[in-house]
């Protein structure tokens, strides 16, 4: 794209701007200068006064707390407090969430004050056409029937934005400041810029850590979405075999194991593979006290790998074998028919005719139980009870994924680490969103999407 292209761009909503000035009608105008003014002018009284009275909230919001709220968010305080002297000072944490806060009521008054001037436009034209306009009640009625999904949604969109995306923006900018344990009200927070960034990648500790935890973490989440998926697709073709007697009790096994709550089977799991659990008892029965295997010990590696993949595969491999059968059940069986007379075999109509189908209708999933299995975080820290190994890794162990050593460095013991743990968390998004994306765009269900139709 070239240079002037931009530029015409960059220019375009401005010469629309200017356009617009010139055609609108007198109402507009008068909503311009405020709010519910052009409204009034087009005799729409009950409308006009509502937006009349949102705008004197708004200006009465920033001129006593917006627009201070709005200028901590640069500062982040300027004044420390001192318990010991009574000094209260500035809370540079409260100062982020309110001037995140004051954000969003701009871009709400934004919002407002474009569908003020619109609307009153809007309206001038249809009273110059000849045409009646609504009035309050009329406009209501419209607003409820119309549009009433805008009524419904509008209380789960503001919890959205209250309990989800703001918690989001927050996090994302705490890996901008040095908020740590040691730097927190009410000693003053400070913005850093990209320095997180750096320590985790010129840090000696932390490259070597979050290089093997970040290496892990990736074979994690291959082998146990393959072992889950395939394993629960095994399942479900053995189960929906004709020589299969009693179907409706194999699949009620599998189904309880799925019911039980997960932390309850990986505390069963713990105990199990603990140093004086069941196996290690029957291991010492049978080859004495020197075969004794310390599983989930901090200094295990292997075992304690093993023993994650294996309880988190028995943990996962019902929802899967659930899906696989329901995928099952809607295929063609006159395409197996064809296959036989055509002399293929079992194991080639497989590959052929029911891994295909199977992969084109759960690809999806398969990348929803990637991204659920690269953040699983309660696998390692249910069955190591947060084990860390500070000889190998920085605040992690073996086991733990970049999700268990955000929570380290954030919860864990000693110093808090918040402004490191939000910066991994983004590094997280950025690998999941990522891979998230090609994989979607590269699987068949995305390019091959009128195949199975």
């Amino acid at each position: 794209m070239s240079i002037a292209s931009l530029r015409e761009k960059a220019v375009s909503p401005f010469i629309k701007l200017k356009e617009f000035l010139k055609t609108c009608e007198p109402s507009a105008k008068l909503s311009m200068i405020f709010m519910g003014a052009g409204q009034i002018r087009n005799k729409q009284l009950g409308k006009g006064l509502l937006l009349i009275l949102a705008e004197v909230v708004l200006i009465v919001y920033f001129a006593l707390m917006g627009a201070g709220d709005l200028i901590g968010l640069f500062t982040l305080g300027t004044m420390q407090g001192d318990p010991v002297m009574g000094i209260e000072g500035d809370n540079s944490i409260t100062m982020l969430i309110r001037g995140v806060a004051s954000v969003f009521v701009i871009a709400f008054t934004v919002f407002l004050y474009y569908e003020n001037v619109k609307d009153a436009n809007n309206i001038a034209k249809r009273l110059s056409e000849g045409r009646p306009a609504n009035n309050f009640k009329q406009s209501l009625q419209s607003l409820l029937d119309e549009k009433f999904y805008m009524v419904t949604l509008a209380l789960p969109v503001v919890g959205v934005i209250i309990f989800n995306v703001l918690p989001i923006i927050f996090t994302v900018l705490t890996a901008f400041t040095n908020y740590s344990g040691t730097i927190a009200p009410p000693r003053l927070v400070d913005w850093i810029g990209f320095g997180n960034f750096v320590t985790i990648f010129t840090v000696t500790t932390y490259i070597n850590t979050i290089g093997k935890v970040f290496l892990w973490n990736i074979i994690w989440a291959i082998l146990s979405t393959f072992l889950s998926y395939f394993g629960g697709l095994c399942l479900a073709l053995l189960v929906n075999k004709q020589c299969v007697k009693g179907k409706k009790l194999w699949r009620a096994f599998p189904i309880l194991a799925y019911a039980v709550p997960g932390f309850i089977t990986m505390i069963g799991f713990r105990y199990m593979f603990s140093g004086m659990g069941p196996i290690n008892w029957l291991i010492v029965r049978l080859w004495g006290e020197g075969a004794r295997i310390d599983f989930l010990g901090i200094n295990s590696v292997g075992w304690a790998r093993f023993v994650c993949l294996l309880v988190n595969t028995w943990v996962t491999i019902p929802s899967s074998m659930l899906l696989s059968t329901s995928v099952l059940s809607n295929m063609n069986k006159d395409m197996y028919e064809a296959a036989e007379i055509d002399g293929a075999s079992a194991m080639k109509q497989f590959f052929a005719l029911t891994l295909p189908f199977v992969f084109f209708a759960t690809m999806p999933i398969i990348i929803t139980q990637f991204i659920g299995n690269f953040n699983n975080f309660g696998t390692s820290f249910f069955l190591r009870n947060g084990l860390v190994n500070n000889t190998e890794y920085f605040n992690a162990n073996s086991t733990d994924l970049l999700i268990n050593w955000l929570y380290n460095l954030a919860l864990g013991g000693g110093s808090k680490y918040y402004g490191i743990a939000s910066s991994v968390s983004i590094l997280i998004f950025l690998i999941t969103g990522t891979f998230s994306l090609i994989a979607y765009v590269l699987s068949p269900s995305y390019k091959r999407e009128d195949t199975y139709r």
